[in-house]
């Protein structure tokens, strides 16, 4: 009996429980998730035109595209323009302190982007930009 017990001690020795690691790694999983920053893309790759005095915007949250045939993009989805609002208003609810930056095309209709900024505009987001390359 005595030599069963010992076998039984030096047995449960030689485990190692994995529950605290794993609860560590998840914890970690966890907090890398919820910290990190998103990149958010407008769909769609524009051409932009040049601009001498072009300055770099940190936190630009809802990026709309134009392209060259008029198309607006918003997500990766191509949108109406008459739904260029609505979607500006949900995006904003998401994030109240997001400013638009609007990507056109330097072959873009310019009524096609001013009734962007129009609709972005009536959404209540008065911080609208005009993305160009330096």
């Amino acid at each position: 009996m005595k030599q069963h017990f010992q076998n039984l001690v030096e047995e449960e020795e030689a485990t190692i429980d994995m529950t605290p690691m794993l609860d560590v790694v998840f914890i970690m999983l966890i907090f890398f998730i919820v910290t990190a920053s998103f990149v958010k893309e407008s769909g769609i790759d524009v051409n932009r035109p040049e601009a001498a005095t072009a300055v770099k915007k940190d936190r630009a949250n809802i990026l709309v595209a134009i392209s060259d045939k008029g198309e607006i993009w918003i997500n990766k989805r191509r949108i109406d323009v008459r739904a260029v609002q609505a979607n500006i208003e949900r995006l904003k609810a998401e994030n109240p302190q997001g400013s638009v930056v609007i990507q056109a095309d330097r072959k873009a209709n310019v009524e096609t982007l001013i009734k962007v900024m129009d609709a972005s505009r009536a959404a209540g987001v008065f911080d609208v930009s005009i993305a160009a390359q330096e």
